[in-house]
């Protein structure tokens, strides 16, 4: 085994301090932002809401299209409003509104659920540009910087919690040599994990078949699952946030520990 990869089994973390060390008290749980959601629908960001709870986060907002307000107004309470495009997704304008609440969090999840809106492009850009603190990004939120990746793979305090589809249109885009395919090893799949997570300053968090690889400054943890889980992006980039949040100094162990 290289020395920069470690396994974990589901039932035996690797790194069981973090667990015995977690905050009791909600103060001093950490505070998250979640983004989300379009007209048509706000899955992702209500998922995410309930998955920072169950991770354990001491607070946490969620910010919806004002298109939304009338239909979520009473089911999700700890939801806000920033200003839409007349399609219901965030407007360019809506800018303020996410600076604002970041200022707030100590994390921001940008969750998913936003369509494709030319205006909603430039404000996430815009967002993930001015703010300095941790961004999570998953869904259609990686969707959003495709064409453009460094912008993501190079700024620091970042997460990507990503299909394997969208690894490798990652890697096509930001010009790296190699190519994941679906048809690569195990082995293979955590060499080039190594070489572009030593390169950038982003963690990425990526599943393929039953195993899920958290690769941050070159170190590689791989986390075999005992099932298959067809939907487990938002719920993934919930929990790995949260306890980012939580452990801010160790963030590859943060990010493994969440895995289970």
């Amino acid at each position: 085994m290289q020395d920069y990869w470690t396994r974990q089994n589901e039932d035996k973390p690797l790194y069981p301090n973090l667990i015995w060390s977690r905050p009791e008290q909600a103060a001093q749980s950490g505070k998250l932002l979640i983004i989300g959601g379009n007209a048509f629908g706000f899955s992702a960001p209500a998922e995410a809401f309930q998955a920072a709870i169950e991770a354990g986060i001491g607070s946490c907002r969620v910010i919806l299209p004002d298109r939304l307000q009338k239909t979520v107004g009473r089911i999700l309470e700890a939801g806000e409003y920033a200003p839409s495009t007349p399609s219901g997704s965030f407007a360019k304008n809506s800018l303020a509104t996410l600076l604002e609440y970041s200022n707030w969090a100590d994390a921001t999840l940008l969750a998913g659920d936003f369509g494709r809106n030319s205006e909603t492009a430039i404000a996430l850009e815009s967002f993930v540009t001015k703010n300095t603190s941790f961004i999570t990004l998953t869904k259609d939120g990686i969707d959003y910087f495709i064409h453009a990746p460094l912008t993501l793979l190079h700024r620091k305090q970042t997460l990507l919690v990503m299909s394997f589809a969208q690894l490798q249109k990652y890697a096509v885009h930001s010009k790296f040599e190699h190519a994941f395919t679906f048809d690569m090893d195990f082995v293979r799949i955590i060499e080039l994990l190594h070489i572009i997570s030593s390169r950038c300053e982003a963690a990425i968090i990526v599943k393929h078949l039953d195993t899920i690889f958290a690769a941050y400054a070159g170190q590689i943890s791989t986390t075999k699952l005992s099932d298959e889980v067809p939907i487990w992006r938002v719920k993934t980039a919930a929990h790995a946030t949260v306890w980012v949040v939580q452990n801010p100094t160790k963030i590859f162990e943060a990010l493994t520990t969440s895995i289970i």
